[in-house]
C-alpha cells in the first residue's frame, strides 16, 4: 500500500487502489473507478486527489498547493 495525502484537502490516499485497472478504454489503455480519486503531472510530480472537486482547485493554482508557491 502507497499512501499519499490529497494536496488540496489532506484527505489520506491509497495510490495501488486509486490506480487499480477496473476495465480497459476502446484504445487499451487501463481504466481506472474515479470514484476513488483522480491525479494530475504537474511540472515534474504526480499530485493525487480525492475528487474532481479538489482536482478542479489543484488545477486553478497549482502553486497554493504546491511547495513551488
Amino acid at each position: 500500500m502507497a499512501i499519499v495525502y490529497d494536496p488540496v484537502c489532506g484527505l489520506e490516499l491509497d495510490t495501488e487502489e486509486m490506480n487499480r485497472p477496473v476495465g480497459a478504454v476502446p484504445g487499451g489503455a487501463p481504466e481506472v473507478d474515479p470514484t476513488k480519486g483522480t491525479r494530475r503531472y504537474h511540472e515534474g510530480t504526480w499530485y493525487y486527489l480525492c475528487s474532481l472537486d479538489c482536482r478542479n482547485k489543484f488545477l486553478a493554482s497549482p502553486a497554493t498547493y504546491t511547495s513551488q508557491s
